[in-house]
């Protein structure tokens, strides 16, 4: 019988290991889902981290446009600083049950568009994260892992590391008026660590993007328990300008850079202002959310949870001629951070402009246009909204450590750094 224990043990994590292989993190697998939100619990702005046993919780929320009740279950799994799993049973790293039903829901009220809202918050009795390090939280159907709905990725981390650092002008002329580069360093002291270059890990995430993250940094001096990372090329980072805007919190209230709005019977459309190229334009900047959205509406007593209603968004990017060989997308929170069919823009020659359409809940949004070239997976924004040294950036430090033995990366020091000194 114990021989059998074991043997399962075992299969557990291996078990695990399969289902998350081929799994993208951050990313919607069923195109009736939409408006997925993971942050802090009251903050949907903030950044999905939290202290291992610090009490914070995260919520997550999102909207199901067939507008009937499902059995959507969500688990964690543990993953390694690079996402790939960590081979441990669940039992090593959860406290409570694997999966849990997401049992908190509301039909949508007045919409048009009708959905039903779901909604959890976690860490809660049924299920903790007992290790630091990144987790895959996976929401899927019916507690049938493989009929994914999505993926998010969660943050967990233990304190251990001191994380110092400032954001500067890149010391290359090539890059001096348009880069910015983050200078840190890593205070280790009380940890067991004897070859710091191999068992810490260091990832650099510019506003919350992991599309873009510097990965995998080897420090350049190691001064006692001090890493200090300030190589010349190392952790630069396109500036950008500061994201583009439109405020769609009221569909009855043209707000300024909406063009018009066509009501149906049934829907609602969105025109927006054509947005212009920005790589020649005089740098300006204005506050903006870094690339995320929110929902929320006008009316305070309207709840946009399932008081919000849905439109389909058009925009708009006027250009003499295509760019060549290149793709051109919607870029920001509201496409996951990701390019495919669903926010690619389509150049139309009769109109001399690319133009595109999203299906968004009311709320305040920020995006940009970015370019592809076509064989290539790199995002590149050089040539639609241009990139300046002084715009506004959050840079976000993560910093892994994995002792000898171990089967997993720990998460030990988080620390965000703004490119305007003071914010």
């Amino acid at each position: 019988m114990n021989r059998l224990i074991f043997l399962l043990g075992c299969l557990i994590p291996l078990s695990l290991s399969a289902q998350i292989s081929g799994v993208t993190p951050d990313h919607i697998y069923l195109d009736n889902i939409k408006t997925v939100k993971l942050s802090l619990q009251g903050s949907p702005q903030t950044f999905p981290v939290i202290s291992l046993n610090g009490g914070e919780k995260v919520e997550l929320s999102f909207d199901d446009l067939d507008a009937d009740v499902k059995n959507y279950y969500y688990t964690l799994v543990l993953c390694n600083a690079d996402w790939t799993p960590a081979i441990l049973n669940p039992f090593d790293y959860l406290k409570g049950f694997t999966e849990n039903r997401i049992a908190g829901y509301h039909y949508s009220t007045i919409p048009l568009q009708r959905y039903t809202h779901y909604d959890v918050v976690f860490p809660n009795d049924n299920i903790q994260p007992t290790k630091s390090g990144n987790y895959l939280l996976k929401v899927y159907l019916d507690s049938d892992t493989s009929r994914l709905a999505f993926t998010r990725r969660l943050l967990v981390v233990d304190n251990k590391a001191i994380i110092k650092g400032t954001i500067q002008q890149p010391v290359n002329p090539k890059i001096f008026r348009t880069y910015q580069k983050v200078n840190f360093d890593v205070q280790l002291s009380g940890l067991n660590i004897s070859n710091p270059f191999e068992q810490v890990k260091v990832y650099v995430l510019q506003n919350d993007r992991w599309d873009n993250a510097v990965k995998k940094l080897k420090p350049t001096f190691l001064k006692g328990d001090v890493l200090e990372y300030n190589a010349e090329n190392d952790c630069v980072f396109p500036a950008g300008k500061e994201w583009r805007w439109i405020d769609l919190r009221s569909f009855r209230l043209q707000t300024e850079r909406v063009d018009h709005i066509h009501f149906a019977d049934k829907s609602t459309d969105v025109y927006i202002l054509p947005d212009q190229e920005r790589v020649n334009a005089r740098y300006v900047y204005h506050q903006d959310i870094n690339g995320q959205y929110y929902p929320a509406m006008l009316e305070e007593s309207y709840n946009p949870d399932y008081e919000g209603d849905y439109a389909t968004v058009h925009f708009t990017f006027p250009a003499a001629t295509p760019y060549a060989g290149s793709e051109m997308y919607i870029f920001g929170e509201l496409t996951n951070y990701e390019c495919n069919a669903s926010n690619r823009m389509t150049y139309v020659p009769e109109h001399k402009a690319y133009e595109g359409s999203l299906f968004l809940k009311q709320g305040y949004y920020n995006y940009m246009y970015g370019l592809i070239d076509k064989g290539s997976n790199h995002l590149s924004m050089d040539n639609t909204e241009g990139n300046w040294w002084e715009a506004e950036n959050d840079y976000t430090i993560l910093v892994y450590f994995r002792p000898f033995g171990a089967r997993a990366d720990e998460l030990i020091g988080v620390r965000t750094l703004n490119s305007i000194p003071g914010r």
